[in-house]
């Protein structure tokens, strides 16, 4: 067994005072078969549904779910993956995650995740967005830990405020940070920090800020063992041309891995168009063809 298999597991914590936790931790583990979810706790409404294999036995597909589909304040989600040494697994949720209006008690909305990969496996984290909502006070924080030749892909999206109804984040505070280390060592952070409660530069309008653009996007993946070729690079940055100006984005190699950042008026749009850019990157990264989940077409 790997050393991450070994390592102490960090506990869910249980639900004290008047803060609501909910807990996810899940395994996934190579077998023989195929890649198989061997372990699944939870702690409060946090679930996952069976894995699919749309793709074959050898990666597992799961979907997240969270029935009350948002946070309040003093609430927590802690969710922990784990993809054991040549475990391949593409994990969603089932719907946006919501981050409510806080109450005036202080007490933050949060939500932590780790993802752990163990050698020669890879796991693609690609939740659907987070609304977050006018005068909210959320923490939004992942950390991904790879091992050697472990791979990896996520996105985060962000919609602050609500636009489809007129209703900009002009009050409240979000904290959202990612965080990629590999063997212990830092290869990429990244960090939005807004608070429209304080005093100072509009972040959401400042042309050094979101430029007006309620909606941030963030997708990162590798590390490719060999950059992409020059055509599939092509590819990527026609389609953020052709998504101007409603969308604003850019393709950058960083170290090893590949990452766009666009901002957008619509969330809808913004994962489409990091589908799409998942779907050219993933065969030089993975070795396959992208097999979007089903949930993402209802």
């Amino acid at each position: 067994m790997n050393q991450l298999a070994l390592a102490k597991r960090p506990e869910i914590p249980p639900a004290v005072d008047s803060r609501w936790y909910a807990g996810l931790d899940l395994r996934f583990q190579e077998s023989g078969g195929g890649c198989r979810l061997a372990h699944s706790r939870h702690r409060g409404p946090l679930y996952v549904q069976k894995p699919f294999y749309p793709e074959g036995r050898d990666l597992a597909h799961v979907y997240l779910l969270h029935p009350p589909g948002g946070l309040v304040s003093g609430d927590q989600l802690n969710i922990q993956v784990q993809a054991e040494t040549g475990a391949r697994a593409l994990v969603t949720t089932t719907g946006a995650g919501r981050v409510y209006r806080a109450r005036g008690d202080g007490l933050k909305q949060c939500q932590e995740v780790r993802l752990r990969l163990a050698a020669g496996s890879s796991l693609e984290w690609l939740p659907l967005e987070n609304i977050v909502y006018p005068g909210a006070d959320g923490r939004l924080d992942t950390v991904v830990e790879l091992t050697g030749e472990s791979r990896f892909a996520g996105w985060e999206i962000t919609s602050l405020g609500l636009p489809a109804c007129g209703e900009s984040f002009g009050a409240g505070a979000l904290t959202q940070r990612l965080e990629i280390r590999r063997d212990g060592l830092p290869l990429f952070v990244e960090r939005l920090d807004l608070d429209q409660n304080g005093a100072g530069a509009d972040l959401l309008s400042a042309a050094a800020g979101l430029r007006g653009f309620p909606v941030t996007g963030l997708l990162v993946m590798g590390p490719f063992a060999r950059a992409p070729d020059e055509s599939v690079l092509a590819q990527c940055r026609t389609l953020l041309r052709e998504t101007a100006p409603d969308c604003l984005g850019a393709i950058t190699a960083v170290g090893e891995f590949q990452v766009v950042r666009c901002l957008g008026r619509c969330a809808f749009a913004v994962r489409q168009l990091l589908a799409r850019l998942w779907a050219l990157l993933r065969p030089p990264l993975l070795g396959r063809e992208a097999c979007p989940p089903r949930i993402w077409s209802t």
